[in-house]
């Protein structure tokens, strides 16, 4: 049960897929149901109508046959001579008079069972045409009509037909007809599920090769499809040119970007520099020139640090950014790591070594960058007098460095997208406390060139720790 559910939760009801199905399954059911109606109605004229045909013609003959003879013979001799000479082995035929006594009757009767004859006869109101009655598991044709004689009337004629080999035959046929339809229809059904599957295995294809295609793969990207209709040959053209106009508006991009970064950081440097010599010599400054200077050479250092993420950027975008990997022991490289950050923040950042000798292949400077980002993204966004931990760890052939803040923590919507560039949490938050969203994309992007990962965990209220890993 449990597993018809999950296939039931699985059936995606808006695929194109189980719409063609369906839709064929329906003309062909009925299709089929036309086809097993109309030979049901055959059968019944050739095996059931005939039937009703000739009890209507005695019916219409005996009135007949009882005038020649009765110019001959008398009257009743005459009715019974003209009964018996319509009276076969499944035809049985019986005259009443008004008093519902029988004053003629076939002879043959006695093959029938004294209780189907009894139910018969009981038939208070016989059909003027011919209807089928079932009695005791048999089946007859039953049909009533007064007689008359040269204007006298005899009495009231019943005539009934065994059919019951016919209508079983007739029922079976019906069945089986009916069965096979069923079998077909869901044989057809399976067929058009396979056959349409089939068909739609290109579009499947072309779904899975756009799946994988990525901003670094824009330039490389061909969607090629094999045995595919025109069609789908044509709509794979069409991406791959959609994928060449991409490629070339991304490399445009990311061209301008670090164009304008490059050639931006020069005469902010510069300008950085002027004014942190102009504050060197304050001795000739009022209190709000100096200020005043003070927050332009910050807001400079600020300008410089987003231009130089976004050169980084750009640069592993283009597959420039390189990396010097060797082996550094990342105990070491903790310990300075705190120590610097300690120098520019009065923040409690503490250190927990599970591990005394901790040894990885990374890019000792790029590793600095990553946790240098990351302590002050956990210092931005804690209280004051909330302490910053570092766990150092190794797991099997890895290295495990845990940046941990008891700080406001991440909504769980939003922990999937804060590695991407320029996304903020809070924006109000990250503009008051100088953030441009690039830092944890530049931690992304270093990690993984080092051939580790990065990953998030937090709750709101309780803070958040990131997970570098890193290969041994």
């Amino acid at each position: 049960m449990n597993k018809i559910r999950q296939l039931w939760r699985n059936i995606d009801f808006f695929s194109l897929r189980l719409r063609l199905t369906i839709g064929i399954a329906v003309v062909s059911a009925l299709g089929n149901g036309s086809i097993a109606i109309w030979m049901s109605w055959k059968m019944q004229q050739i095996l059931i109508d005939s039937h009703k045909n000739y009890v209507e013609q005695i019916a219409a003959r005996l009135p007949r046959d009882v005038k020649l003879y009765s110019e001959m013979i008398p009257l009743e001799t005459g009715l019974q001579k003209a009964i018996d000479n319509l009276t076969n082995t499944n035809t049985f035929l019986w005259v009443k008079n008004s008093n519902h006594k029988i004053t003629a009757q076939s002879t043959n009767w006695h093959s029938l069972s004294d209780s189907t004859v009894a139910e018969l006869m009981s038939t208070s109101e016989m059909p003027i045409k011919p209807e089928v009655y079932k009695v005791e598991q048999r089946y007859f044709v039953l049909c009533g009509s007064s007689l008359q004689v040269q204007g006298k009337v005899l009495g009231k004629l019943l005539i009934v037909q065994d059919i019951t080999r016919e209508q079983t035959m007739f029922l079976a046929m019906v069945q089986t007809l009916w069965i096979a339809s069923i079998l077909i229809i869901i044989v057809i059904t399976v067929a058009i599920a396979y056959y349409v599957r089939r068909s739609l295995h290109p579009l499947r294809q072309l779904n899975q090769m756009t799946e994988v295609i990525s901003a670094k793969d824009l330039a490389q990207a061909q969607l090629h499809i094999e045995h595919a209709p025109s069609e789908v040959k044509e709509l794979a053209q069409t991406f791959n040119m959609l994928l060449s106009r991409l490629s070339q508006f991304w490399e445009q991009e990311r061209q301008f970007v670090s164009n304008v970064s490059h050639e931006l950081r020069t005469p902010l440097t510069i300008v950085h520099g002027y004014l942190q010599s102009v504050l060197r010599r304050q001795n000739n400054l009022t209190e709000t020139q100096r200020e005043a200077l003070e927050t332009a050479a910050s807001e400079a250092e600020h300008t410089i640090r987003l231009l130089e993420n976004l050169l980084d950027l750009a640069r592993a975008d283009s597959g420039y950014l390189h990396f010097h990997i060797e082996y550094c022991v990342l105990n070491d490289l903790v310990v300075e790591v705190v120590g610097m950050a300690k120098k520019y923040s009065e923040r409690t950042i503490q250190i927990e070594d599970k591990i005394d000798f901790v040894e990885a292949k990374v890019d000792y400077d790029r590793l600095k960058q990553v946790l240098l980002n990351l302590i002050d993204n956990a210092i931005k966004y804690s209280e004051p007098d909330a302490p910053i931990i570092l766990k150092l760890n190794q797991q099997e052939n890895q290295a495990i460095i845990q940046v941990c803040d008891k700080g406001y923590g991440i909504p769980l919507q939003q922990q999937s997208r804060i590695f991407e560039r320029f996304y903020r949490v809070d924006e109000a938050r990250n503009h008051a406390t100088g953030g441009s969203g690039l830092g944890l994309s530049i931690v992304k992007t270093l990690v993984e060139g080092m051939g580790g990962s990065v990953t998030v965990r937090s709750k709101l209220g309780e803070g958040s720790v990131f997970t570098v890993t890193l290969p041994i």
